[in-house]
């Protein structure tokens, strides 16, 4: 494939919105299209950590801290390059860098969402193990409509960038 992981740069964040809406398109193929407003990337802003992939960035990752621990906030691959492991690129990445317990929300029952999340090593994350920040998030997307468009679940990896458990 050819394409390199590696921290954004400033001159990157300027393509990132457009990766994301992009990437979003995809999901009108399983029914879902999402509301207007700004990207989650726009709305993360510095607080992220991002890695992008590919020069120009085609796709890119953005981790925040919550509860202590990373939240990969964002995944997201420019439609004309999906199905090509670029998404794994990016969160073997995000794996490997961030280390140990790694929390997300995402879409169920979207092929390229939970059960992709599972083949990396996330397991469904139950509802009493959920630390302030994740419910606090969880209640902001039911707002914002989010849920509406699917179920959702919380799915956590723990473990080496192997994906060996640590208990």
């Amino acid at each position: 494939m050819g394409l390199s992981v590696r921290m954004a740069r400033a001159a990157d964040h300027a393509v990132l919105p457009e990766i994301e809406r992009s990437a979003d398109g995809v999901f009108a193929s399983v029914g879902i299209v999402f509301p207007a407003g700004p990207a989650v990337i726009e709305e993360v802003g510095e607080r992220a950590r991002v890695w992008v992939a590919g020069e120009p960035p085609v796709g890119f990752a953005a981790v925040v801290e919550m509860d202590g621990h990373p939240h990969l906030e964002q995944i997201a691959v420019r439609a004309d390059r999906t199905g090509q492991g670029i998404g794994g690129l990016l969160l073997a990445r995000v794996i490997e860098e961030t280390r140990g317990t790694l929390t997300l929300i995402t879409f169920r029952d979207v092929p390229w969402n939970a059960p992709w999340y599972a083949r990396f090593g996330f397991e469904v994350m139950p509802e009493p193990e959920w630390g302030p920040r994740l419910r606090e998030h969880w209640a902001a997307e039911i707002e914002a409509g989010l849920h509406a468009l699917g179920p959702r679940v919380v799915m956590c990896r723990e473990g080496t960038p192997a994906g060996r458990r640590t208990d």
